[in-house]
């Protein structure tokens, strides 16, 4: 038997075969070990052509044609079923896997005897996800996050799904990813984690992606059903459900009453969404749903089951201009590691930080925020800690890559003063250069670095300043030796690290490593860059990027909207 199958549900994709391709042909796991399963959806351009042509020169691929079936459902249905590995591996058309992605999954499965492998996914439609901090060796649903996680762009035991009956929806079903994911989490009893990137999610230059296209809220929130349907199939009624049926409200029926949405359409378009989620939320989610969100999240919930659509419109304002407070306590080198102590906290609108206060027992959430909001008022947080996490991450703009050191800031509470209390995030965070690219170096450029929390419900992604104590001193670290500087954007005052080349570490790299890591020297180079033609400007950007430590011309991180599973038609 072979060890995994590639199954790729194709329609009308052209010229984005030839980019998905060739990450599939030359995987390291060797040409013995799997094959590549394409299922053409009755394409009418030129795939099927190029599809057989790909079957004829690699013997490890096959092809099937069907008819159209008007989304990916079937096709990978059929491919599961035509499949010859023990293992299968899903992959959109026009996606593609790191080299060595079969086999680092496949030996993990077959480490763990796991029913499903989860690979780290990067790439322009996936922003940083918490689900891929760390390798897991073995989890299931009810002891690790794996519902933050639902498309289906991960390796399954082919035996599993055959056993269980775990097929997608067929036809033009929306949500038939979170549908099959949701079956098959509920019912693995071993699932992996594996950090290191294997899945690079694209998004189409032609904006072309099956799951963009748009949709009623009607159909799209009756599909929804089928995903709740999934989960009380296979669970009983208690916390355990209600926690795994805790995301699709908190993502899928929130998210048109919260900001950005909710303040974007008016009128009918407004109140036809309202009556859906409200009738979503009274309909499917049992009242421990709700209950066991954290404080804001929970307000949003409550408001929108009591039919108070002005309310959630208004707490959406003030909470969209609730900002993120990052204080640096702690800045220093040792043995080669950076080590970061950091504080986080909210702001309210009004620039003053965001406080719960004690009355008679009972913490209520700020006043302040929530003053003439209807349904809101003497709001309790009977656990302020409810979801709170932290942590620092960097990215690498150049490669769209972003890591996590193996660390945790810590979610607490703190006296503000006479009956008020603070929810913060602190700790020191251990950033070592030569292992944080799960597990290898950093790449030459410049790695900016970020703290994420999520406190009272409230999610914010903030940049960490460089702290105004003096310059930090270069360091190597690694083998081969890398000069690493700790920097800060010109623009911003970011702390980053600028990361030489490998081996290059003699006294002249030093000198011009400090030297273009001046924020002054950097800040004439991107006056510079601005003054050449758009294409010569992208080319040199890149390539000071890749190269070394130079600052690309954007340096925003991915759009939250564009992480995994969030839906983009809404």
């Amino acid at each position: 038997m072979l060890k995994v199958s590639v199954i790729v549900p194709v329609h009308n994709a052209g010229p984005y075969l030839d980019r998905c391709s060739p990450s599939l042909l030359t995987q390291t796991i060797g040409r013995d070990a799997y094959e590549i399963v394409y299922v053409d959806d009755g394409s009418t351009d030129d795939s099927p052509a190029r599809l057989d042509r790909l079957a004829a020169r690699h013997p490890h691929v096959r092809v099937f044609h069907q008819e159209n079936s008007g989304w990916p459902g079937r096709p990978r249905n059929v491919g599961v079923r035509e499949a010859r590995g023990e293992y299968v591996q899903f992959v959109d058309q026009d996606d593609e896997l790191t080299p060595d992605t079969l086999e680092n999954l496949h030996r993990l499965a077959a480490r763990n005897d796991s029913d499903i492998v989860l690979g780290r996914i990067v790439g322009t439609m996936q922003g940083p996800s918490h689900v891929f901090k760390r390798t897991v060796e073995r989890c299931t649903a009810a002891d690790a996050p794996l519902f933050e996680s639902l498309t289906p762009h991960k390796m399954f035991r082919r035996a599993f799904l055959l056993d269980h009956g775990i097929t997608f929806p067929e036809g033009r079903v929306r949500l038939e990813d979170q549908t099959f994911m949701a079956r098959a989490y509920v019912r693995a009893k071993t699932v992996s984690i594996l950090s290191t990137p294997c899945y690079i999610w694209n998004r189409r230059e032609d904006g072309g992606n099956s799951s963009s296209s748009a949709t009623t809220p009607e159909t799209y929130y009756g599909h929804l059903r089928t995903v709740v349907d999934a989960v009380k199939e296979a669970t009983d009624p208690g916390p355990l459900q209600d926690r795994l049926l805790r995301r699709s409200y908190r993502v899928e029926v929130l998210r048109p009453v919260t900001e950005p949405r909710v303040l974007r359409r008016k009128g009918k378009a407004l109140d036809r969404y309202f009556t859906v989620v409200r009738r979503t939320a009274l309909d499917c989610f049992p009242p421990g749903v709700r209950e066991g969100m954290a404080a804001i999240p929970r307000l949003r919930a409550t408001l929108l089951e009591d039919g108070r659509l002005e309310s959630l419109v208004e707490l959406a304002r003030r909470v969209a201009a609730v900002k993120p407070r990052l204080t640096v306590d702690g800045l220093h080198w040792r043995s080669g590691k950076l080590h970061i102590t950091t504080t986080v906290d909210l702001l309210r609108p009004d620039g003053e930080p965001l406080l719960l206060h004690e009355r008679a027992g009972r913490l209520l959430l700020d006043p302040d925020l929530l003053h003439g909001i209807q349904g809101a008022e003497h709001w309790e947080v009977p656990d302020p800690l409810a979801y709170a996490r932290g942590e620092l991450l960097t990215h690498d703009p150049a490669r769209g890559a972003w890591w996590y050191p193996d660390a945790d800031l810590t979610p607490r509470t703190e006296r503000a003063g006479k009956d008020r209390i603070r929810v913060i995030a602190s700790g020191t965070t251990v950033i070592d250069p030569s292992t944080l690219a799960a597990g290898h170096p950093l790449s030459p450029g410049t790695h900016l670095i970020w703290a994420d929390a999520q406190l009272l419900g409230v999610g914010r992604r903030t940049r960490v300043p460089l702290p105004d104590t003096g310059r930090l001193p270069m360091v190597k670290a690694g083998t081969p030796p890398r000069l690493i500087v700790p920097t800060g954007t010109p623009r911003d005052s970011q702390l980053a690290l600028a990361v030489g080349a490998p081996g290059h570490t003699a006294p002249h790299h030093r000198l011009l490593l400090r030297t273009t890591t001046s924020p002054h020297l950097r800040r004439r180079a991107r006056a510079l860059l601005h003054h050449l033609p758009p294409p010569v400007r992208r080319r040199a950007g890149k390539a000071g990027a890749e190269g070394g430590p130079v600052e690309p011309l954007r340096t925003d991180p991915q759009p939250r909207g564009a992480s995994e599973g969030a839906p983009r038609s809404l």
